[in-house]
């Protein structure tokens, strides 16, 4: 018997007889009396991100005050997001047909998006390539992503949010700019994605 045979052994004899254990799932799946608009702004300002909550008519206004504030000279789009969005802004808009490579999008300088998600309680977007969100491409690249977050798709917490989306879609999960950090605690943000990220939650 060589090595390999006498580890793989002992692992049978460990677990011969064992039964799979217990999993709790009682995990906590809301946030009751919370007020979920308050506290995931106030978590996603934790990462270092840049947060707005404003009325729904006030965000095409806003959309072009934050690209003109960033020095946006081009800003890539899904296809299917709304023209009324941009009608403020004055910067190169480009639709994504799908074509553009990570070469090309990063000469982008920003990007604009929705979200198919947000849980408050962790301070996260999440984006599955649906609606007004585009190919995942173009949600990592440009260095600089807005990212528009409808107060009614915010839940409470993580297991809530599961329980609502498609978990066979291509799901990214944003917590703040893109960072990282070396043995000695250097941030350094923009490394795998965003360096900034400005959400617009609006009501």
């Amino acid at each position: 018997m060589d090595a390999r045979e006498r580890i793989l052994s002992s692992v049978r004899s460990a677990i011969e007889g064992a039964v799979d254990p217990a999993v709790p799932r009682d995990y906590r799946r809301s946030l009751d009396d919370t007020d979920l608009i308050d506290l995931f702004a106030e978590r996603v300002g934790d990462y270092r991100a840049e947060v707005h909550v404003i009325d729904d008519d006030e965000l095409p206004r806003r959309i072009g005050q934050v690209l003109g504030e960033h020095s946006v000279r081009s800003l890539i789009i899904p296809d299917d997001l709304s023209a009324k969005w941009l009608v403020t802004t004055s910067c190169k808009v480009i639709p994504d047909d799908g074509q553009a490579d990570a070469a090309e999008l990063d000469g982008i300088h920003a990007v604009l998006t929705g979200c198919a998600a947000a849980v408050a309680l962790t301070g996260t977007i999440v984006l599955d390539g649906g609606t007004l969100q585009g190919r995942r491409l173009i949600s990592l690249i440009p260095d600089l992503h807005v990212c528009v977050v409808p107060a009614a798709s915010i839940v409470g917490t993580v297991p809530e949010v599961l329980s609502k989306i498609d978990g066979t879609r291509p799901l990214t999960w944003i917590s703040g700019p893109s960072a990282t950090s070396d043995i000695e605690l250097d941030r350094v943000e923009g490394v795998h994605g965003p360096r900034t990220l400005v959400v617009l939650i609006t009501r």
